[in-house]
């Protein structure tokens, strides 16, 4: 939706090179009448700065979009090679797992076998979980972000209601908000004691996509809910926090969604709602 913005944008400075253009044209129309006179120059003057600022705007909003744009791809791709080796790499695990497996099933050690799959099985599931949409590049996001959480002891649960067959919003877009909201919970647990949970839920409901992200860290205080979206609002002290949530929050609000925040004693969801693309475009 930032890039459907910038567009947007840029079809208005276009617009006012393409009247500058025409202002020019009667300006040289005139001269060549022989009747061109200082005001006529400095409105040609005029029409020929406005014509260089608006093409310098031009480039320097394509400049950005594409920047944007293509930072957002890079990091599709690299969760894609990310989830690509991890798949690689469990194959080869399994393949030894299964074989010691055999080997206890051979021995009669069925109890030990059933010990050792269990652990397996957990990881095969997790696995399986993260991959049940139809879009690689959230697939491969949320595989990215499993094994980030489980870097930092946090159990993470992935429940996929809606496999994503088609959306209002590019597949990246979706990404940037799931990650951020999934970064945003992960921070949250970090410094928190005992178990560490965080769930997240893709489900359709009506006419929306629901994505949900849920944590059971600390409560969010009620004095900064109502802040918590802005940009450069933060509770931490280091430099670089403070833009997700607000990311998140541009990219919904361009969407025509919504987005809400719930805290109690016990977790804290972050809800985002978007129209739902229910039929193809023509």
């Amino acid at each position: 939706m930032i890039i459907r913005k910038t567009v947007k944008g840029l079809i208005l400075i276009n617009g006012l090179q393409f009247a500058a253009v025409l202002l020019l044209c009667g300006v040289v129309y005139d001269n060549i009448a022989g009747s061109i006179d200082q005001t006529a120059f400095l409105a040609a003057s005029m029409a020929a700065g406005v014509l260089l600022l608006s093409s310098l705007g031009t480039l320097l909003g394509l400049y950005a979009a594409s920047k944007y744009q293509d930072e957002s791809y890079h990091e599709s791709m690299r969760n894609l090679e990310g989830l690509n080796a991890k798949l690689r790499a469990q194959r080869h695990d399994y393949l030894n797992h299964i074989q010691v497996i055999h080997g206890l099933m051979e021995l009669g050690e069925y109890e030990d076998a059933k010990k050792y799959m269990a652990p397996v099985f957990a990881d095969i599931n997790r696995i399986t979980r993260a991959l049940k949409t139809s879009q690689p590049a959230v697939n491969a996001l949320l595989q990215a972000k499993m094994e980030s959480a489980g870097k930092k002891g946090i159990l993470m649960y992935v429940e996929v209601g809606n496999p994503l067959k088609k959306m209002g919003l590019e597949a990246w877009e979706v990404c940037k908000i799931l990650a951020n909201l999934i970064d945003n919970s992960i921070t949250a647990l970090e410094e928190k004691e005992g178990e560490k949970k965080l769930t997240v839920e893709i489900r359709r409901e009506g006419k929306e996509d629901v994505f949900a992200v849920r944590n059971n860290g600390p409560q969010i205080p009620d004095g900064i809910r109502e802040s918590i979206f802005r940009q450069g609002f933060t509770t931490k002290k280091e430099e670089g926090h403070g833009m997700g949530l607000a990311i998140v929050s541009d990219i919904v609000r361009e969407a025509k969604g919504s987005i809400s925040l719930v805290s109690g004693k016990e977790d804290t969801c972050f809800e985002v709602r978007l129209p739902a693309q229910l039929k193809d475009e023509n």
